[in-house]
């Protein structure tokens, strides 16, 4: 998939969870969010991304979530 459509559904994802005043829950949704419904292809190509660019184009609230969660969004398979 593509990087730049990638992070624009990560960045609507942050969009959404920017309502919530608790940042670290706000990085937890994101994280959940993501995790979830993304398939493993696109977790490794949005963390490939953000070892590469930096996670160029990437709201604060999704690097966060990124960075924070990294663990938990690493497909084992």
């Amino acid at each position: 998939m593509d990087i730049h459509h990638l992070t624009k559904l990560a960045n609507n994802i942050g969009a959404f969870f920017e309502a919530e005043p608790d940042k670290t829950k706000a990085a937890r949704g994101v994280a959940t969010h993501i995790r979830s419904f993304w398939d493993p292809r696109m977790r490794r190509q949005i963390l490939a991304h953000l070892d590469e660019k930096q996670g160029e184009g990437l709201s604060e609230l999704v690097l966060t979530a990124l960075r924070t969660h990294r663990d938990e969004l690493t497909p084992t398979k």
